[in-house]
């Protein structure tokens, strides 16, 4: 079963979600922990591991350089034993970040590699790391589908190439909507990560064709009548 990851910066909203037992996991990303108004970096990261204490959770770093990733690396990893250090695949500058990931996986530390878009980028990291090493790899489904890019081939081919990597984990990044977790799912993805809004419908999967249309129906009555619309 396809586990579901909160991908939420918030402290009021990960200490509501990690009472979920939908929830087995948290991600975050600089530009969540900037939308949550966290200052310090750290001091924030702290706060959230002191309600996060079990789950895993994923901090990035923000440096764009290998010295300087690397050592973001180091102190992000003894922040917690349930940590992940989220380390983009290439930096801005388009560069890959194979030397950085291939040392962090000698130190046995615990990688999520994020804004990965192909197979072939895939590839590229599970040449990197020890076959023993926990990675988790974040394949940005909903960012290509916005562009029109179908990311469904690429995860199936990811799926494939990680498989005899047993503790190498294909995560569906960037969900839209509540169907991707059915899609994640049926590919055999084994991490999604999902906002707080989508995680809500999700929990309230099942309902039939028919209960929708009558709820539909409803609404659209409901909003006429406080319009006071009249034909």
């Amino acid at each position: 079963m396809t586990k579901i990851y909160c991908d939420i910066a918030n402290i009021n909203t990960i200490k509501k979600f990690s009472k979920k037992k939908i929830v087995k996991g948290f991600t975050t990303n600089p530009s969540l922990m900037r939308k949550a108004g966290a200052k310090n970096y750290e001091l924030y990261s702290k706060e959230i591991l002191k309600i996060c204490k079990n789950k895993p959770i994923s901090f990035e770093v923000f440096a764009d350089d290998y010295k300087n990733i690397f050592l973001q690396a180091l102190k992000i990893k003894s922040w917690g034993s349930n940590v992940y250090v989220k380390i983009p695949v290439e930096n801005s500058k388009g560069i890959f970040m194979g030397k950085v990931i291939n040392e962090l996986s000698k130190n046995n530390i615990k990688m999520n590699i994020t804004a990965v878009y192909t197979h072939k980028q895939t590839m590229r990291i599970l040449k990197k790391i020890k076959k023993s090493s926990n990675v988790i790899i974040s394949i940005f489904a909903g960012r290509a589908g916005d562009v029109g890019k179908d990311p469904i081939p690429e995860i199936k081919k990811s799926i494939k190439i990680a498989k005899n990597f047993k503790n190498v984990k294909i995560l569906w990044a960037s969900v839209r909507e509540p169907y991707n977790y059915i899609q994640a799912s049926q590919l055999g993805c084994h991490i999604i990560t999902v906002p707080p809004n989508i995680i809500s419908k999700i929990e309230n999967f099942g309902k039939s064709f028919k209960s929708l249309t009558r709820d539909t129906v409803k609404t659209f009555l409901v909003d006429s009548r406080k319009s006071n619309f009249s034909i």
